[in-house]
Order: C-alpha cells, then structure tokens, then sequence
C-alpha cells in the first residue's frame, strides 16, 4: 500500500532487502539523546567537498586541515582541542645590513620558561616588517618588505605552531605594503596599516583586511583606520579575543583606536597613549584583558612599557621599562607572560624581554634570538583567546 508503520525492533537479515513503494513519504523523528560505543563517522572531506546544504551545528572532518570543524551558521569554524603551550613563532626580519639584507627564518621559544630561540623552518620569501596572527592553531604571517628592502610583497602564508616546518602559500592581501600590524581572535585575521611604495617616498594606507584563518584564499576589505594616511606608517596593535587595538604612528601619532573583530567597519577612538605617541613595530603582546606596548620611537628610542585594558576604553597606563630602550622588536604573548625579541639600539640586538602581562614592572633577560635582527614579526599559540573556538 501506500502508507504502513512498524515499531519496535526490525531486523533485516544478510541478503535481505526492504522496498518501499512508489510515492510513499518519509518523516523525521527526534532522538533526544544518543551514546556511541565504538566509533562515530561525520561525514569527510577536503576544503573544496565542504557539505554545502547545512544547518548550524553540522559538523564535518577537513583532510586538508586535518580538524573536525562544525558550522556556525555563517562559517565552519574549527573545534579547538588543542593544548596551548605558549609557543611563540617569529618570522622574518631584517639583519646587520648584509646581503641579503632581509632574512627568511622562521624561529620559535616556549614562553613559560626562559632559553634561546630555536630554529621553526623558513618563509616562503625573505621579508620584513609583516604583520602576524594566530587562531591558536595556526601562525599568519601577511605582506611585509621583500628581499634587499627595494619592494613590498601581498603575500600571507601560514605555518602549523605545533609542528616545525617552512611556512606554506595562504592568499595574498589586498595591497602590498610593509609595516602592518596584524591582530586575530579565534577566526580572524586583520591586517591594518602600513605603506606602500619605498623611502624615500612611501605611500601610506588606512585600510584593513581580514582572512578567515581556518580557509586559504586572499583578504578582504574590513574597514579604515580613523587617522589620517600620513599617520598609519609604523603602527601597533593588540588584541583580545573580542576586539583589535590599534595606536601610535608616525608623526608621532597618540591616539588608540579599536575594532570589534566580528563585525567589520571603521575602527572607534579608545583613548591615547600616556607617553606621546610615537612608531611601533606590528604586534604587541596581550592576555584575553590586558595589552602591553613597548619598543617605541619618539623619535628617540624609548625603554617605556605602557598597558591598556582591552575592554574598556581609556590611556594607557606606565607598565615599566625594558632591559633595553630600542625599536624594531618583535613581539608575541604566551597567555601570561609578554616577550619582546631583537631590535636596534640603533645596533642590531638580539636580546629577548619579558614581563609577566598580569603585574606591572620592569622587563627581565629571557635569552638570545638566533640573529641580531629586527622587524620580527611574532604570533603564539595563545592569541585569539584561550580555550575558545
């Protein structure tokens, strides 16, 4: 017939079949809940076979990252099951002015105890003055100055933090420039500021983009700095899982100004910096509440750390001094402590700070990065927030 009902428990034997006939209709029941003893298989595939028909909470396997992700209802975000160590990774950089003058290592330390870096891999290209970002999972390294210091690249490329190796090809941004600084949350990347062009006649920029870091392909438009162009060469960000603070410039530039990273737009006025203002180097390191700046030039090197809270807006907040008034650090957080690596004093240095994020006070010796450099641009397995997705 055209319609039937069985209940209870159905067995079909090997070798069996059941039929169901011309225009009989299925219906879908609840269950309310469900324990699997052996092995559950969602369904699998890489980045192009994503399921295409989906409801929020659908989860999928990703061969290609290797990652059980679920979707949000806008984009399929990757379940974080991963153990945060406080790696930091920086990349990039420029040297003593050898040839050639800028350097494609790729280094990493553990923040937790102090010691020398080590070596991660390499960069795709040589480069300087990028700007980095993290989900946790991955490392974003975005544009930055290519090799000899006489272009600039829209190159972002990516590495695994856990596991050593050479960065790989993730998209490119929207214009090639240098100086940017890059802040993240547990999904996106934006890349702000920096300049096009060279010295002695670069070309300033407002813009930001972003990427989703669980996906390759090329940046989009986010928004603009609300400062002027002539004030976006040299800039500093932070951030908390929430939001992206971005401040200083050149001029010297004093203001903070932030971002809601979920939702794209022009960035709002936060408050200004205690010191004056005045050029940084990329990211800066932060905990979930609290950013902590440093390596500024005034134009005179300064040895000034200052802190702001992420949540609330305001000035920053005199923090302490590092070991070493220099410029050119490059930066990175390991939930809990702030690491600054390298610099010029004007020489070279490769000398690594630290503070602990939580409590104000003066920077301490935390070891040697491999080459006296500056221009690192540094990222860690703890930003974009802790324990998040």
């Amino acid at each position: 017939g055209q319609s039937g009902s069985v209940s209870g428990e159905v067995v079909v034997s090997t070798g069996q079949t059941v039929s169901v006939s011309t225009g009989a209709t299925t219906g879908q029941g609840g269950v309310q809940s469900l324990k699997v003893y052996q092995t559950f298989m969602p369904p699998v595939g890489g980045i192009a076979d994503r399921p295409t028909d989906v409801k929020p909470g659908m989860v999928y396997y990703n061969k290609d990252f290797k990652t059980i992700e679920f979707w949000d209802g806008n984009f399929w975000k990757q379940v974080d099951n991963t153990t945060r160590s406080g790696r930091i990774i920086y990349a990039g950089g420029n040297n003593t002015g050898a040839d050639p003058y800028t350097i494609d290592d790729i280094v990493f330390l553990q923040a937790t105890t102090k010691g020398n870096a080590l070596d991660f891999g390499v960069l795709t290209q040589a480069t300087r003055n990028k700007g980095a970002g993290s989900n946790g999972t991955r490392g974003l390294f975005a544009a930055g100055a290519s090799p000899n210091n006489t272009t600039n690249t829209n190159r972002i490329e990516y590495i695994t933090i856990q596991s050593k190796g050479n960065s790989i090809d993730f998209g490119d941004t929207t214009l090639a420039r240098r100086n940017v600084a890059g802040t993240s949350s547990s999904t996106r990347m934006l890349i702000a500021a920096g300049y096009s062009g060279s010295s002695p006649t670069p070309s300033a920029t407002d813009i930001v983009d972003y990427v989703e870091m669980s996906t390759l392909g090329n940046a989009l438009d986010f928004g603009d700095l609300t400062v002027g162009n002539n004030n976006n060469q040299y800039v500093g960000g932070t951030m908390s899982p929430v939001r992206s603070v971005y401040f200083g410039g050149s001029s010297p530039f004093e203001f903070l100004s932030y971002f809601t990273i979920a939702s794209k737009g022009n960035s709002t006025h936060f408050g200004v910096l205690s010191s004056g203002g005045g050029t940084f180097q990329g990211t800066q390191p932060s905990s979930n509440t609290r950013g902590v700046l440093a390596g500024m030039v005034q134009p005179q090197r300064l040895d000034n750390i200052e802190f702001i809270t992420i949540a609330s807006e305001g000035n920053s907040t005199h923090f302490g001094e590092l070991t070493v008034a220099r410029n050119g650090t490059g930066s990175g957080g390991g939930g809990t402590r702030g690491l600054w690596a390298g610099g010029t004093t004007p020489s070279y240095v490769n000398i690594i700070d630290f503070v602990t994020i939580s409590t104000a006070g003066n920077a301490e010796d935390f070891g040697d990065i491999a080459t006296k450099s500056s221009g690192y641009a540094g990222c860690s397995d703890t930003d974009g927030g802790l324990g998040g997705f």
